[in-house]
């Protein structure tokens, strides 16, 4: 209600002043006191927003100080009467119900008649001002009803919208909840097949040891020890299929899709120079998956566009860059907020850094992390 407020006020104002440009001279007391209280209501209507049924007094009363404030000077009534009047029905129609507003139309066309009955107009001027004010309120009525029907379509669009994102994050859930119920399946069957079988060779090994003679068991020995190595990775890759993937790049990829079904975001993610190659820990790319989060996050609250840009790149394999770019316009007063300098920290921890480029058409996070075994690749 604000914009369209200053809206009606603005016109209201060039309305009056064009009246009291013309009509200053010729207004007495009365007339004056009955402008003034005009005026104090159109003030207040932003009070009562919720409150229609004083918005429609309000209206009324406007309209029937029309009658004091444009009683006809020297027999003579102004023209500007008629746009004012207009305008009271035209902003009774805009904020209230149609029954509000059929009252205040009621009013107005009462305050219209008096004044017409106490002016001197020949019928002509009666028929022109009759038709002039029934093809106004056709209008007015007309455009409430369009109105209120896009407001119901919007309304009704809006919680399709609704459903649908309701859908989309149910249908996600349920893609990850099957994606881990198979990942659990293969864990139990590494765990009961392969994790039964290891351990029945370990006993064997064991007891063949103990049986074995002196210049075999140092070789039973280094199988055992295989064996027990190749136990406790299984048992490792069974732990990490029971967890559920939080981050890493992967996890990035899922973040952007998630973004675009619920937020309705258009997100361009590249991938170059073997990026998904690039040997990172999983501190590494659970601190990249949390930037990338984080300033997606930022684009969601602090932009005016719907359109981001993440790229992951690996130049020479020496390090792991992440951009992610956004179109926004320059402000001067920008400063780091506590996402970023949390970004930041937490790239640092794993060996990284954090840049932020503001420039006068984007805005760009760019993240780099150095590759720890990079410079094995000489040895």
């Amino acid at each position: 209600m604000k914009k369209t407020y200053f809206i009606w006020l603005s016109i209201y104002c060039i309305v009056w002043a064009s009246v009291c440009w013309e009509l200053a001279a010729y207004l007495n007391a009365e007339q004056l006191s009955a402008l003034s209280i005009f005026l104090l209501l159109l003030f207040i209507v932003p009070l009562f927003k919720e409150k229609t049924l004083i918005q429609t007094l309000i209206f009324c009363a406007q309209a029937l100080l029309t009658i004091l404030i444009f009683y006809p000077i020297n027999d003579k009534l102004s023209l500007y009467i008629i746009l004012v009047q207009s305008l009271i029905m035209a902003e009774a129609v805009f904020y209230l119900t149609r029954l509000k507003s059929l009252i205040v139309i009621a009013v107005q066309l009462v305050s219209v008649a008096v004044i017409l009955l106490i002016s001197e107009f020949t019928p002509s001027q009666l028929a022109w001002n009759g038709l002039y004010y029934l093809l106004l309120v056709t209008a007015l009525l007309y455009h409430q009803i369009i109105h209120n029907r896009e407001k119901e379509a919007r309304l009704s669009n809006e919680a399709l919208l609704e459903e649908y994102r309701r859908m989309k994050r149910q249908l996600l859930v349920e893609e990850q909840q099957a994606r881990q119920d198979e990942r659990m399946l293969i864990g139990h069957e590494i765990h009961d097949s392969v994790g039964h079988k290891l351990t029945a060779l370990l006993f064997q090994f064991e007891a063949f040891r103990l049986t074995a003679a002196e210049k075999d068991k140092e070789t039973v020995g280094k199988l055992k020890e295989l064996a027990e190595q190749s136990l406790e990775e299984t048992r490792q890759a069974v732990k990490s299929f029971k967890q559920r993937e939080v981050g890493g790049l992967q996890g990035v990829i899922r973040l952007i899709r998630t973004w675009e079904i619920e937020s309705f975001i258009k997100i361009n993610f590249s991938v170059r120079h073997g990026a998904f190659a690039a040997p990172l820990t999983g501190e590494q790319s659970f601190a990249i998956y949390r930037a990338v989060q984080e300033a997606l996050t930022n684009i969601m609250k602090h932009s005016s566009t719907r359109e981001a840009q993440v790229i992951f790149e690996s130049p020479g394999g020496s390090i792991f860059r992440f951009e992610v770019i956004n179109a926004a316009p320059h402000d001067r007063y920008f400063q780091e907020g506590y996402g970023l300098k949390a970004m930041r920290d937490r790239l640092e921890k794993v060996g990284g850094s954090l840049e932020i480029d503001y420039g006068e058409h984007r805005f760009l996070v760019r993240g780099t992390i150095r590759l720890s075994d990079w410079s094995g690749s000489y040895d």
